[in-house]
């Protein structure tokens, strides 16, 4: 019997996830979405895919939650997408009522799921998604750690000339500006990354992909990226349901470690079937630390900001 996993949201990142998974054959899906027939009917033009791809897979569309229920896995995209000159934090109190509201029939209806959440701003969103459902942290968790990785070893590639394949990669932190990439973690064929750039030159990739999204946004003019987070999506549920155990980057309700406590913020972790199985705690020079520490303080305003809206009833 195959897994059941359950998108929220049949936008560009909701769909073209709901088409990754189902192209893998892991597991049936249902979308759901607020605009009525938008899901079901790009759940059907997926379907028809599948005697093309090969894909059994079942995909169904719905703007209830009630086709959802006793799914295995949730992945929350719902929310407004930035626009040109718009930062992740304006999305902030919008995207914290989509999710609240998102969560409550989630857990209504699959209250031993796991859910990945990726609205924007990522790390705030995590925290209300794991605030609101109740869940143990293990159970609930954010993708952009591997997204930011992602865009930090794609540029390493472009000017080294190499395959990405070779180059491995660590950027820890909140899905912003201030996000951490660890120059110190990363190599190229098991040789450092200093051993083959100049400082300069690593210092420009660092900041293009702090402004990885951004960049994107710009080019776009309305909308977003959705290619690359999809992928990466993909690649956490693909960890989940074959309980691979991998090691991501990824956005977790830390109680302690690195320093950290009571905050959503991207570290690197052990994926399998029940989710986070542990926090990866690795050695940090001051620098790294002090920079995660200030990366987190970003989180923490955002998390304050929500939690002041709360109690004032807005």
């Amino acid at each position: 019997m195959r897994s059941k996993v359950t998108v929220v949201g049949a936008g560009n990142v909701g769909a073209t996830t709901a088409l990754r998974i189902q192209s893998l054959g892991y597991a049936d899906v249902v979308m759901v979405d607020v605009v009525e027939d938008l899901p079901q009917g790009k759940s059907l033009d997926m379907l028809e895919a599948g005697p093309v791809v090969g894909s059994d897979v079942q995909i169904t569309g719905s703007n209830d939650y009630a086709e959802s229920a006793d799914s295995d896995l949730v992945i929350i995209t719902a929310g407004i997408a930035r626009r040109p000159g718009m930062s992740r934090d304006d999305l902030l109190l919008t995207n914290m009522r989509i999710t609240s509201s998102v969560t409550q029939e989630v857990v209504k209806y699959s209250p031993n799921c796991i859910i990945i959440a990726v609205t924007n701003p990522l790390d705030a969103m995590v925290q209300n998604v794991y605030e609101t459902s109740g869940f143990p942290r293990n159970r609930v968790f954010g993708m952009a750690g591997i997204l930011d990785t992602a865009r930090y070893r794609t540029f390493i590639a472009q000017e080294l000339k190499v395959s990405v394949e070779d180059i491995q990669a660590l950027v820890l932190g909140g899905h912003g500006d201030d996000m951490v990439p660890l120059v110190r973690y990363t190599s190229v064929g098991g040789i450092p990354v200093t051993e083959l750039m100049a400082e300069e030159k690593i210092d420009q990739i660092v900041q293009r992909t702090r402004n990885g999204g951004g960049e994107i946004v710009a080019l776009l003019k309305e909308g977003s990226a959705y290619y690359a987070p999809s992928a990466a999506i993909t690649q956490m549920v693909e960890a989940v349901l074959l309980d691979k155990h991998r090691i991501l980057p990824c956005c977790t309700y830390l109680e302690g470690e690195f320093g950290i406590n009571g905050l959503c913020v991207g570290v690197p972790v052990k994926l399998g079937a029940s989710g986070i199985e542990q926090i990866m705690q690795i050695a940090l020079t001051d620098d790294e630390n002090k920079a995660l520490q200030s990366s987190a303080a970003s989180v923490q305003e955002l998390v304050d900001v929500m939690r002041e809206a709360k109690a004032s009833g807005s």
